[in-house]
């Protein structure tokens, strides 16, 4: 059985929304406009690269990543790797050609069959909706969080409001760097 692990950058409030500057957002740029960045915090990004052996993420985040990711030399790993999108909506010809194999996922229950499957750790980047119905759903296996020190208020949030169960996780790796993040990494307890 495959582990499908969520990465984040998130704010202390639980806001996941647009880190890198993407547009629409009031704080849009929040992880590198507001906070001194240290190389060492980001250390478990390359490892996520080493270690995973596909990429999962929503129609959304596909169309913001798609255009940009595959021509940025600190992401070149992804560019080889399998990804899957899941997706009602995004149709076979709006993917790119540039940046390999891309599997289009219609369901969460193709999602569950694909974790079945022979293979590595798959990394799911952005995709807030997705990760709150892959997180009620019992699918995620592993959170990988980089919490930044601050507080943004309104915007997506990485954990739904859905009414269910304790959801019990255990820390299996953190750190708290100079400048305020804090890495912490949770496996999902069954």
């Amino acid at each position: 059985m495959r582990t499908l692990i969520s990465t984040a950058f998130m704010s202390l409030d639980g806001v996941v929304e647009a880190p890198g500057g993407e547009p629409g957002y009031r704080n849009s740029g929040w992880t590198f406009k507001d906070v001194e960045f240290l190389p060492e915090a980001f250390e478990i990004k390359g490892r996520e690269q080493e270690e995973a052996t596909a990429m999962m993420m929503g129609r959304l985040s596909y169309e913001a990543f798609s255009p940009v990711w595959p021509d940025m030399e600190e992401f070149a790993d992804y560019n080889v790797m399998p990804k899957y999108v899941v997706s009602t909506t995004l149709a076979e010809e709006n993917l790119v050609s540039n940046w390999g194999e891309t599997t289009i996922l219609r369901s969460l229950d193709d999602v569950a069959a694909l974790k079945e499957t022979e293979g590595g750790p798959i990394i799911v980047h952005g995709s807030a909706s997705l990760n709150q119905a892959l997180s009620d759903a019992g699918l995620i296996d592993r959170y990988h969080l980089l919490v930044f020190p601050l507080l943004l208020g309104a915007g997506k949030r990485l954990f739904s409001a859905t009414d269910k169960d304790t959801q019990k996780l255990r820390l299996v790796e953190h750190e708290a760097y100079a400048n305020g993040l804090q890495k912490n990494v949770f496996d999902v307890v069954r």
